[in-house]
This record gives structure tokens, sequence and C-alpha cells, in this order.
């Protein structure tokens, strides 16, 4: 692949995070009480004028039929999947990295309802017009959409919900941290991902643009694959690192751990001594985001 397409994103990168699960688990952030909230509360609405809401839950042959069953895709370590656990659903996660699945299953051992399948999404056996939900928590983008989207159609019962969210981390423009940090990316990040494109901020409505949702789960609309009820919506947070803690999180990015060892240990040596210059602490603000659709 020439110098100038790559971009540390690349699909068979995505085992990457097996081998730091530990790190992963505790430095990777967390989403909203408010987006799980919005989750559940549209996928239990179900409209009674829509009479293929309704469904026989014996036709599923999974076991536990009688449960609402949700399908987790690419679970990690589970960051998003105690929410839906805890609504009653039943959850199965797909994950390809053995290390992360270990860790899942010690992680909710003592949950009966809670089941795990190694692999990647596109090649998992699972049974059609059978889940509740489907959802992906900052994973689909390393997905084949062209087998993700219909097969995860396919999976749905009527009536049931694709579920898509992931985090961007915002630009701080203007705070002297921020601009020493990327005096480090741009001798060593940018010196080995040739590429123009640099962090900007977006407004509200950006994000929704078909360029925008590819960037972000890499297809361009949810109902091209014959979803309805689109519904999209942002939320805000931010997190406060020390500079180890932000050093561990880099180090959980594919493409930063995709960087060659030298232009890596330049990089977070950089950025820990511009934290350090600025009080030992780097605040972080990100836009959740969530976009979700219906099977009719």
């Amino acid at each position: 692949m020439p110098a100038a397409a790559k971009t540390g994103w690349e699909r068979e990168r995505r085992t990457h995070f097996d081998e730091v699960v530990e790190n992963y688990d505790r430095i990777r952030p967390g989403y909203p009480g408010e987006l799980f909230e919005d989750v559940l509360e549209y996928s239990e609405n179900k409209h009674s004028e829509h009479k293929s809401f309704e469904h026989n839950s014996s036709e599923c042959k999974y076991p536990g039929a009688e449960k609402k069953k949700a399908l987790e895709i690419g679970a990690g370590t589970g960051k998003a999947t105690a929410p839906f656990l805890n609504a009653g659903y039943d959850v199965t996660a797909v994950e390809i990295g053995a290390n992360m699945v270990a860790f899942l299953l010690e992680k909710f051992k003592e949950n009966q309802h809670f089941h795990v399948i190694q692999s990647a999404f596109e090649d998992a056996s699972l049974e059609e017009n059978c889940y509740d939900l489907i959802y992906a928590a900052s994973a689909f983008h390393w997905v084949d959409a062209e087998i993700g989207c219909p097969k995860a159609f396919r999976l749905l019962k009527s009536g049931g919900v694709f579920a898509l969210f992931r985090y961007n981390a915002l630009p701080a423009y203007g705070e002297p941290l921020y601009r020493e940090i990327q005096v480090a990316y741009e001798k060593h990040y940018y010196s080995h991902y040739q590429t123009n494109e640099r962090p900007v901020n977006k407004s509200s409505e950006e994000y929704w643009k078909p360029s925008e949702l590819f960037r972000a789960f890499r297809f361009e609309d949810m109902g091209k694959s014959g979803f309805q009820d689109i519904f999209m919506k942002l939320y805000d947070g931010a997190i406060t690192y020390s500079t180890d803690e932000y050093i561990m999180f880099l180090d959980t990015m594919s493409d930063h751990r995709s960087l060659p060892e030298g232009n890596r240990a330049a990089l977070f040596a950089g950025v820990k001594e511009a934290i350090e210059r600025h009080g030992g602490q780097h605040q972080m603000a990100y836009a959740f985001q969530l976009y979700m659709g219906r099977k009719p």
C-alpha cells in the first residue's frame, strides 16, 4: 500500500486491541447514560399502527427466546454491554479477539444472559429474524459495511433496532497545550501518515452528512439497507486525563499502535512533555454520536 494511503485504521488492524485489553478497559471512554436511555426508549417504541412490529418470539430458536435479545458487534471489553443486560436483554457479544473474549467471559461470568461468539461479525453464524436489538459501540467502522448492514437487517426481527454509536474527540483550537501537542504530531505522526487532513471542529449538522457518516461508520445511509425511522443525536462529554493516562489512551488507538516504533516513542515523549509543562493534566472534549434505524 502506498505510504500516502496509510491511515492506521485498515481493517486488518482491528486485532490490535487484543494486545492491550486491560489498558483498553481502564482508559477508553464510556458512554453517556442518556445515550443508553435513548436507545432503550427507541427500542421499546413499537407504535401500534405498525402491525409488522408484532412478532412471535417462539419463531426464534435462540436459547432464552422468551427474553428480548440483543447482539453486540465488536464488544471489546464490554464498555457498552451492562446497560442492556441490566435492561433485561439476553446479550450475545460478537468479538474477534481471543483476549477480549476471555476478558468478557470473566467480566460477566455471573450473568447467565450473556454469551460470546469469537468471530468477526461478517463471519459469525447467527440466526436470522431473531434479534430485537443489534448495536455496536465504536466498532462498526471495523466491519465491511457492504456485508454488515444487510446482515444486521436480516438478523433483526421485524421492528428490531440497529443502533450505532461512537465518540469523536474534539480539537481544542486556541489552547496552548493543544498547539504544543500538535507540534509533536506534525513531527512524528504526519511524517508517517502523509496526509493533509487534520482534526477539525464540526457543527452538529456536519456529523450527519453522508461523508461524515462514512467516516464514522463506513457507510453513508442506513436507509439504503432498508432501515426506517432514522434517529440521530449528539451528546457532549469531557474527560480529564493525567499525563500517563493520556499516553495509555493513545496507545490503545489503532493508528498510534500502527506507527513505526521510533515514531510512536518520539510522539508519546513529545505529548508527555507538553502535558507536563501544563500541569500534568489534559482535558479532552468529546461528541458522542448515536445513529439508529428500525427494520420495518
